[in-house]
């Protein structure tokens, strides 16, 4: 009788509360994208495996692990780039955590020249006059994220963010008005990036490639991704794979500032 007791140690609590952590963080992951319902097929094939071997049913235990075995080659592929953004959120963490402590010996004014890496009224007036004048337009605002890979997908601007530069890049009929503007530090890197798009089933239809694109962007970095409609003129906000519609300018730049106010936190 005493053999169908399991006994649960401190340890084993430990273990299942951070199985049960690690579960939680890739559902996180996959949520909203074609891939959740096969996380739920594996994960109900891994539950059924569990109990198989509990009972020690050993045939079908040994077919069900022969399964896990070579399904975890099909995983890799599978969630590729669930994968990379697991990755990356536990590498950025794991970087700023690990090298917080180098600021304490840099001076608050070298600091807080971060507050002051965009012109927020350059930027404002640009947006303005691409709403007002319906002008397409999808721009990726960097802090930490260095997004080299999508930079280099577009053509090399480095120049100083002003808002007739911004009109006239996104002006309809400029050969770099298609993709992406990049602002960093407050250049503008470079403009007719290409971006990922989100893969969200759940996404309205009536969004076009801006709109997801900016959320694909904003989903593997801490970037923030600002859109124009070309239809309606209203703007458009990205943030961690969230998406803020039709924001009035002042509360466009409100929400802006706040999110770099959070990256600049989460860094001290």
């Amino acid at each position: 009788m005493n053999a169908l007791f399991i006994t649960i140690g401190f340890l084993d609590i430990i273990d299942i509360m951070l199985v049960a952590l690690l579960i939680f963080q890739v559902y996180q992951l996959v949520k909203g994208t074609a891939a959740i319902n096969i996380f739920f097929g594996i994960l109900s094939i891994y539950i059924l495996y569990l109990i198989v071997d509990a009972l020690q049913m050993r045939l079908l235990s040994q077919i069900l692990g022969q399964f896990i075995g070579v399904g975890m080659i099909a995983l890799i592929i599978v969630f590729q780039q669930e994968i990379r953004r697991f990755l990356l959120f536990i590498g950025t963490t794991g970087l700023q955590s690990r090298f917080r402590f180098i600021r304490r010996f840099i001076p608050k004014s070298f600091q807080n020249l971060s507050k002051q890496l965009i012109d927020w009224d350059e930027l404002e007036k640009g947006l303005q006059e691409l709403s007002n004048t319906k002008s397409g337009a999808l721009i990726v605002l960097l802090k930490n994220s260095e997004l080299k890979l999508y930079i280099r997908s577009g053509v090399q601007v480095e120049a100083k963010l002003s808002a007739p530069l911004l009109a006239n890049l996104f002006f309809k009929n400029s050969p770099l008005h298609d993709g992406a503007v990049i602002i960093k530090h407050n250049m503008i890197k470079a403009a007719r990036c290409i971006l990922p798009l989100t893969e969200k089933s759940d996404f309205p239809s009536q969004l076009g490639l801006r709109h997801r694109a900016a959320v694909g962007v904003t989903e593997n970095s801490d970037a923030i991704a600002i859109v124009v409609s070309e239809q309606t003129g209203q703007v458009s906000l990205a943030y961690h794979g969230k998406l803020y519609l039709n924001l009035h300018i002042p509360e466009l730049m409100k929400k802006i500032r706040q999110f770099m106010n959070d990256l600049e936190r989460s860094n001290n």
